[in-house]
């Protein structure tokens, strides 16, 4: 049963999968939205099933106490932060929680014991010793955030297409950088070299001047959106991921591109972090593990998800029950006995069970309390009202199946693929 406390996992890979650097981090029971290293090596995952990965030697240790999918993570000193879907922003080993937003939290910044969280609530976050604050100024939510001169500035990107710098004392806002037009999704700041390189929904990935806001490179290609961008420890590298799967590798020293690595058959790549030393790009998209390439040698090894994730079958592959299950469920539930670490407990056996009832997952308050049994109807009422208006305060994203002959459809399926399919009269 999940726990909010420390649980090893079962059985993993080694971490040095193959001798010559490749490795893979499985156990995850959702895709990989983030990913931070450590200086000793160690490696954290954040992931679409609400845990966080901790991995040393390749084992992992399963961090539980969000309640919904966790989007970053980041080492700071001797503790791990996280934040994700359920607005929290939390410390482990034991996942306090040391601030809360009114949206979902998309990056972490630290400097010392300063915390700054970005948010589509609009705001960033400054947490300090139980100490709060936020600033406000963005138009749309904020996507990324990074610490400068040692801490006493800020720089933030937002979906509003704009890169703003603070001044963290005051808290105000002491200059728009950058007014890009299309939102902005991450960045990067390199003070030692003076540059910011920020990447965009458009597919732009640019770097200017942080003093003048004067262009240096443009790195664009044809592939939208910029979903990642990772800095190597020594400065000279900056990977790039994007929503088609390419991860390119940028020599910041002669600004040119190095490499161009097609990372997924399909599917984003969502996180990137290199490695402590430097030697390795480890990369998480759609499939349920963390890859770790060579940067030597990256195009010479596997990619992501060589096997196709279910919910991207063709739709003529699948009667219309199936589709629907495949591409609203399947994320999130498994149709076997065992919940398989995802983000939502298994759907085996769903018919006339009790809400709360999976024993291998860890359910929010709201349903742990509810007095709703799972049948015909309430499957029809959830998907018809959806999660939100349904059931209010559940951990269910928002889902919606407007036809009652598509619902009347993925029920069947789900009759059929739980072995509940009632005899016909």
């Amino acid at each position: 049963m999940r726990s909010a406390t420390l649980a090893l996992a079962l059985a993993c890979l080694p971490l040095n999968a193959a001798a010559d650097g490749f490795f893979t981090l499985k156990g995850h029971g959702g895709p990989i939205m983030g990913i931070a290293v450590a200086d000793d090596g160690r490696i954290a995952t954040a992931s679409f099933d609400n845990s966080v990965g901790l991995w040393s030697n390749g084992s992992p240790t399963w961090l539980e106490g969000h309640e919904a999918a966790v989007n970053t993570v980041l080492f700071n000193g001797p503790a791990l932060l996280s934040a994700g879907d359920d607005f929290t922003l939390r410390s482990w080993p034991d996942g306090a929680v040391m601030g809360q937003h009114k949206g979902k939290i998309m990056q972490i910044a630290a400097s010392g014991s300063l915390i700054a969280t970005a948010s589509w609530d609009g705001t960033i976050g400054l947490w300090q010793e139980g100490a709060a604050r936020s600033l406000s100024g963005h138009q749309a939510g904020v996507n990324d955030v990074a610490f400068i001169a040692e801490g006493t500035g800020l720089i933030s990107a937002s979906s509003d297409g704009t890169l703003r710098l603070w001044d963290v004392a005051t808290g105000q806002e002491k200059a728009q950088l950058l007014s890009h037009g299309f939102g902005i999704n991450e960045l990067v700041v390199n003070e030692n070299q003076g540059w910011i390189a920020y990447g965009a929904v458009d597919g732009v990935t640019r770097v200017i001047d942080a003093a003048t806001g004067e262009p240096i490179a443009d790195f664009t290609l044809e592939r939208r959106p910029i979903l990642a961008m990772a800095l190597s420890p020594d400065g000279s590298t900056l990977a790039v991921g994007d929503g088609e799967g390419y991860i390119m590798m940028i020599d910041t020293i002669a600004w040119r591109i190095a490499r161009d690595f097609r990372a997924t058959l399909r599917g984003p790549v969502w996180a990137l972090a290199f490695s402590s030393d430097g030697a390795n790009i480890h990369a998480g998209g759609l499939d349920n593990a963390m890859y770790s390439w060579p940067v030597a040698s990256l195009n010479e090894h596997g990619q992501m998800g060589t096997q196709e994730q279910s919910f991207l079958r063709k739709p003529e592959d699948m009667d219309n029950g199936e589709r629907q299950f495949e591409r609203k469920c399947s994320i999130c539930h498994t149709l076997t006995p065992s919940s398989a670490r995802r983000a939502g407990p298994t759907l085996y056996g769903i018919f006339e069970r009790p809400a709360g009832a999976v024993s291998d997952y860890s359910y929010s308050e709201t349903l742990q309390k509810s007095s709703i049994i799972w049948t015909e109807t309430s499957i029809d009422d959830l998907f018809e009202e959806g999660p939100d208006h349904y059931i209010p305060g559940s951990k269910m994203p928002m889902q919606v199946i407007q036809s009652q002959a598509d619902r009347d459809d993925l029920i069947a399926f789900l009759r059929r693929a739980t072995g509940e399919e009632r005899e016909s009269e």
